[in-house]
């Protein structure tokens, strides 16, 4: 049955509380990601730390009006409405929440839709990355954002050849010279951290540096006010990460930034950007900085 925005605010109100200490993210396995393609929108929760949720910002009635009018327009001439998929991660004990698409999942429970079309993906939930601070025995960590630095156009010049179905799917390649310097930092006691504001899955990232024989440490990505995160445990995390590092490098496309533990302060080189030796000349780079820390 229709909804008027009213009643959507309503039924918002109580699907958040009903929701609330029960239903938490939780990863889901390879099979579930490749086979659910829809879900009822029932089963579809809203992430209660999204800006949509919250009672002083709320949903923008207005997008989710142009979604509905798309939609009542395809059900009109009795064709089934074309909707982009809802981003999600599965929730325990049943159903998806919601990472990416709330007007979307709005608009589609106000017309009266029963089912759309999602994607299952994986992210590092609070509890990954706390594990993961634990476990590691570095102090020194390296950033970098994976659509901006390390992911190449399929016809760019410098490229990784590609290597498995992954890799050929999404149409991702990796930028030449990165597993080289993947490598070199790890044996170099780095951990590797990279980010996008793309939701990409955990799994899917892991699996294409996998295919290098790279392993990266954090992968934060759909990082920003989507995010897993309220403001609280984003503070929280980023004390931790502070914390556990004295020394965190950035590594853009033309330069590397390297900042010490708390401090404000921060060194810069520069790079060769477009280059088969960009690889080469950031490892160089690092050599003077381990050699300077040896010092």
């Amino acid at each position: 049955m229709a909804m008027n925005n009213t009643e959507f605010q309503e039924y918002l109100k109580k699907t958040l509380e009903e929701q609330k200490d029960i239903y938490i993210p939780v990863n889901s396995s390879f099979i579930e990601k490749i086979i659910v393609h829809n879900a009822k929108c029932t089963d579809i929760h809203p992430n209660p730390d999204d800006e949509f949720c919250y009672p002083d910002v709320g949903p923008s009635y207005r997008i989710m009006g142009e979604y509905e009018r798309n939609i009542r327009e395809k059900m009109n001439v009795n064709r089934i409405p074309v909707i982009e998929p809802l981003i999600v991660m599965k929730t325990h004990p049943k159903g998806y929440m919601l990472v990416n698409g709330h007007h979307r999942w709005g608009a589609a429970i106000k017309v009266g839709v029963k089912r759309m079309p999602v994607k299952v993906i994986n992210m590092m939930l609070e509890e990954d990355i706390k594990n993961l601070l634990e476990r590691s025995d570095h102090d020194k960590r390296v950033t970098l954002d994976l659509d901006e630095v390390v992911f190449r156009s399929p016809y760019d010049e410098f490229v990784e050849k590609t290597k498995g179905v992954i890799a050929r799917k999404t149409q991702k390649r990796i930028r030449l010279g990165v597993p080289a310097l993947f490598r070199y930092l790890k044996t170099h006691g780095y951990d590797i951290w990279v980010y996008s504001s793309n939701y990409y899955s955990i799994d899917t990232i892991q699996l294409m540096f996998r295919r290098y024989s790279v392993h990266v440490d954090g992968i934060i990505c759909g990082n920003g006010k989507k995010g897993l995160y309220d403001s609280n445990k984003s503070s929280s995390i980023n004390e931790l990460i502070a914390n556990k590092y004295k020394t965190t490098v950035h590594i853009d496309n033309d330069s590397i930034v390297i900042t010490k533990g708390k401090e404000s302060q921060f060194e810069e080189f520069e790079i060769r950007d477009a280059d088969e030796l960009w690889s080469k000349d950031l490892i160089q780079v690092f050599e003077r900085i381990d050699n300077n820390d040896d010092q």
